[in-house]
């Protein structure tokens, strides 16, 4: 008997990227969930229940899977700092960035064909520097932070500007291996 697949339901090169370290073969099947956070929801709720919905979307067609869903949130004071909708958003964004640090969220959730949902969560503390007004225009007209949380990716240029890091370089990128190689371990999926 074959083993069950797995299967990663987001549509970001980034996770793909990511999860193809694991070293395991797995599907791509993005998951049309709404990400919008809900009234009084907290930062952590959002990011946890947003990627079980994913993981949860796509396992209900595909059930006798392995299903990981993966969601990622950059939170400055309290307040979760979505994608932004323009280069103006994004501009404001990095703006309320700049010199200071925030905390990125990222949680993992993997849907079992025995019906388990296991989960963990990871939390990294980013710290930019004071970010120059020119490379704010400049970095928001190019569009590299157009589909990231925060407006920027650690990954590209903006990963020029940051000071330090503390927790899951690859949760801010938007899949924490650790947390990630965890789960599929748990689920038998990666050798010990």
């Amino acid at each position: 008997m074959a083993e069950p697949p797995l299967i990663l339901a987001s549509a970001s090169p980034r996770r793909r990227e990511l999860l193809a370290q694991c070293g395991l073969a797995f599907t791509v099947v993005p998951a049309g969930v709404d990400e919008g956070q809900r009234d009084e929801e907290s930062a952590s709720a959002y990011v946890r229940r947003v990627a079980a919905d994913k993981a949860v979307a796509v396992w209900s067609d595909h059930p006798d899977a392995f299903v990981l869903g993966s969601d990622t949130a950059v939170v400055l004071d309290g307040k979760v700092l979505g994608k932004p909708a323009d280069a103006a958003q994004a501009r404001v964004m990095l703006a309320a960035l700049s010199g200071r640090a925030h905390e990125v969220l990222s949680a993992v959730v993997l849907a079992c064909p025995d019906g388990r949902r296991l989960e963990r969560m990871s939390v990294t503390r980013v710290e930019f520097v004071c970010l120059p007004q020119a490379w704010i225009e400049n970095y928001a007209a190019s569009g590299e932070g157009d589909d990231k949380a925060g407006a920027y990716g650690i990954q590209n240029q903006a990963g020029l500007w940051i000071r330090r890091i503390d927790g899951s370089y690859t949760g801010v990128v938007g899949l924490p291996l650790f947390e990630t190689a965890e789960l599929l371990r748990e689920a038998g999926l990666l050798s010990s």
